[in-house]
């Protein structure tokens, strides 16, 4: 925050003694692509496997805006096996580091998870890590993915796993999403 001051205060300084504004940076081709590939009303289908062979049916649709040409903010509401849910997820990407990076909050935890990823060498498939609790061993944490495969400008599909104690990654949710505009 001190940093942002100070950065404010310098440009405001060199304004008034006849300076120009700095640079402002300029989205990335990263940037683009997150943009044209999330940004829309979305409506979406899918599973989620909380014990071995139950599935349960999840259902829900996702108002996702662009914010400035660097970010994507996602609101998603849905039914989570019978109970109501509304998720807050952000995308953006660092130039510095090379990756993208993000949130997920949601009305059913009280944990925020924190993204980073990267996206493929095809430029479909998005997959974003975080550390978070384990639902299947509560008391525990795991490493989690989110990947997000686009099969079209209209459809995708994003699968959620957790890697257990002996390295295997193990589908958690499943959701195919259909894009309405």
């Amino acid at each position: 925050m001190k940093a942002f001051v100070a950065t404010c205060l310098i440009a405001v300084l060199g304004l008034s003694t006849g300076a120009q504004p700095p640079d402002m940076p300029k989205p990335a081709k990263e940037h683009e692509w997150l943009l044209k590939a999330f940004v829309g009303e979305w409506e979406g289908e899918g599973e989620c496997f909380m014990e071995p062979g139950k599935p349960m049916k999840m259902k829900g649709s996702e108002t996702c805006k662009a914010v400035g040409g660097f970010w994507v903010h996602a609101e998603i509401k849905g039914d989570f096996a019978g109970n109501a849910m509304t998720g807050i997820m952000t995308v953006g990407y660092d130039p510095e580091k090379k990756k993208f990076s993000g949130s997920w909050i949601d009305s059913m935890t009280s944990h925020m998870f924190v993204y980073e990823g990267s996206l493929d060498s095809t430029g479909k498939i998005l997959t974003l890590e975080t550390t978070g609790p384990n639902m299947m061993k509560p008391g525990t944490t795991c490493k989690m993915k989110d990947v997000t495969e686009f099969k079209s400008d209209t459809e995708r599909t994003m699968t959620s796993q957790i890697q257990g104690e002996d390295g295997k990654w193990v589908t958690m949710m499943t959701m195919t999403s259909k894009k309405k505009k």
